[in-house]
């Protein structure tokens, strides 16, 4: 197999930005053929080994597969705790990504595989390639929201987030946002949203009245998909789209920042979506040091937090009250909080802490002298 690694790119203010999308594997591997007949015992002592495993016959054999391992990774990783279940996770992924399937002419060559509409859009100059299962897993659901669309109750309209996009899946802190936001008096000229991911915090300052909005996301996807969100709604003159870490070096001050980063500390070194849920050390030191240039005198900060890390036992330290106690450069004014619902019941995972868990609106304005 060969083929260049292009992709779907798109110009936003003269700049190309290429879409992220799953490696493809475009040279020759070793495989250990798979069908659904043959023991998975056989599969999951290959995976360990480091080698890579290609489902032949159909996609659900991938599932079958997956589904031996977890049992097989239980075993290893009995723990009930949010650290072994973390680890659990992690080992899971590594060995998962070694199981591999053909795709040929933006099709998944293997029998009642699902029609993937991003395999056509990402991978537009490649006839055939071998990508991960649970890539194709994350590539299917992708396109099934972004399709579909899902309803943000706070916004009254659906959204359509692009493939590897965060999105939410609970809205408490989006609905603790947007009773705040109904009582904000202060002048609504500009804002930035830091990390927008797709979207969401934009259209709610959009539809609370701002004028002007810069939006900002190391993801390349996430700016491709609020390009499409923002003409799509209408509301792309009142925004400027940049690339880039937290203020992407933009020069702006503004009267209104809105950050709702990742609340859980990283263990290991994050890529790809887990940075919109895992933060690493130096974020909210950085974040909070750009900021002051930004904020005009007047000026007001939120973020949108959870004390998840502090009753998981994940953090060390809160960082916003780090900040408040240390910085020295900002000062509270005011904290909501709102309780967080009940986990699923279709959920396998234990959440036992999800009974303490609640959602923070942080409000900060720059320190009197």
């Amino acid at each position: 197999m060969s083929g260049k690694d292009n992709g779907f790119v798109l110009r936003i203010l003269d700049k190309a930005i290429t879409a992220f999308r799953p490696q493809p594997i475009v040279t020759d591997v070793e495989v250990l053929p798979f069908k659904r007949r043959m023991d998975p015992q056989t599969a999951i002592a290959t995976l360990v080994d480091g080698n890579f495993v290609l489902i032949v016959d159909f996609y659900s054999t991938g599932l079958i597969l997956l589904n031996a391992m977890k049992e097989y990774l239980k075993k290893k990783y009995p723990g009930a705790s949010f650290q072994s279940q973390r680890e659990f996770r992690s080992v899971f992924r590594e060995l998962s990504q070694r199981i591999l399937l053909v795709v040929k002419q933006h099709q998944i060559e293997v029998r009642k595989a699902p029609e993937i509409g991003w395999l056509k859009i990402l991978y537009p100059e490649l006839p055939e390639f071998l990508l991960p299962f649970p890539q194709l897993q994350g590539l299917n659901s992708a396109w099934q929201w972004y399709q579909k669309g899902i309803s943000i109750p706070v916004l009254d309209q659906k959204i359509h987030p692009w493939y590897g996009t965060y999105f939410p899946t609970r809205f408490e802190h989006l609905q603790l946002f947007d009773q705040w936001l109904t009582t904000y008096t202060k002048p609504k000229n500009s804002a930035f949203d830091i990390g927008a991911g797709s979207g969401i915090l934009s259209l709610m300052l959009l539809k609370h009245g701002f004028k002007k909005l810069i939006a900002t996301d190391t993801n390349p996807n996430a700016i491709i998909g609020l390009h499409e969100t923002f003409t799509t709604n209408n509301k792309i003159l009142q925004t400027t789209l940049l690339l880039g870490d937290l203020f992407a070096n933009d020069v702006s001050e503004t009267d209104f920042i809105v950050f709702n980063p990742p609340w859980l500390p990283a263990t290991y070194d994050t890529e790809g979506i887990d940075n919109a849920i895992y933060y690493d050390k130096d974020l909210f030191p950085r974040f909070f040091a750009e900021a002051k240039k930004h904020l005009t005198a007047d000026g007001s900060i939120v973020l949108l937090f959870s004390n998840l890390g502090e009753i998981t036992e994940q953090q060390a330290e809160h960082p916003i009250k780090a900040e408040l106690s240390k910085g020295g450069r900002f000062q509270k004014e005011t904290m909501l909080q709102m309780k967080v619902g009940a986990a699923s019941t279709q959920t396998k995972r234990k959440q036992h802490w999800r009974d303490d868990e609640m959602v923070e609106l942080w409000v900060l304005k720059l320190k009197e002298k």
